[in-house]
């Protein structure tokens, strides 16, 4: 029997950023956080890259393992900045990936219809969930997002059901930190999750190199505090 890919109540882990690039550090990640008791992290794929035939099978074999892929973006890179509210964004979250915030509502839902479609095309199951790069939703206007085929939708803010509208408004914990800048806010804004999380749920998002970036003592810290386990 395959392990489920349901999560602990109120907890929902994630790994970001899954690309051909990152394959082996996202394995890595994952041989890590089993031992502390997690079921199978929902993988996030980026299918604008450059998939080859062993991305594709390694991909295939985290499903059968009990995976959940969803979808993240296209290249997960910017093609220019959206204006001052984008630059922002960049220098305290996103750096150079939040694409969705460089597009309008037309082409973000282009986007959207694309990356859910690649899944099929490649043998892969289709995805439930779309979470943007950085959680950056963009300009959509959300009553458009029935445009678009993901049944949930990811954002800085919580979870989204389509067909309902309803909100899971959990708590958000993550750890890429590659500045100084984005540091402090992480610890800042990772100290008032981890209160509310205690009322609201969680999600925990990583991403491939956290364990080498400077908040990795407090992402292995939250992993071995919230584990399912305990």
């Amino acid at each position: 029997m395959m392990p489920s890919a349901m999560h602990h109540p109120g907890v929902d882990l994630s790994i970001h950023d899954v690309m051909p690039e990152t394959l082996v550090a996202v394995q890595s990640l994952i041989d890590a956080i089993q031992p502390l008791g997690w079921p199978p992290p929902v993988l996030l794929v980026v299918p604008g890259r450059d998939w080859d035939a062993d991305g594709l099978a390694q991909l295939q074999y985290w499903q059968a393992q009990g995976h959940e892929l969803a979808g993240h973006g296209w290249f997960h890179r910017i093609s220019g900045y959206g204006g001052l509210k984008h630059r922002l964004h960049a220098a305290f979250i996103s750096r150079q990936v939040a694409e969705h915030l460089s597009l309008d509502d037309n082409a973000i839902l282009a986007l959207m219809q694309r990356c859910h479609a690649w899944f099929a095309q490649q043998g892969l199951n289709t995805p439930k969930r779309y979470v943007p790069p950085a959680w950056a939703l963009g300009s959509v206007a959300k009553a458009r997002l029935g445009e678009q085929p993901f049944a949930e939708v990811e954002t800085l803010r919580g979870i989204v059901d389509i067909a309902s509208g309803e909100w899971r408004h959990h708590a958000l914990l993550g750890y890429e930190a590659g500045n100084p800048m984005q540091t402090y806010a992480l610890r800042l804004s990772n100290a008032l999750n981890r209160q509310r999380a205690r009322r609201a749920g969680l999600r925990i998002g990583l991403h491939p190199y956290d364990a080498q970036l400077p908040l990795a003592d407090a992402l292995w810290q939250d992993l071995r505090r919230f584990s399912p386990r305990r």
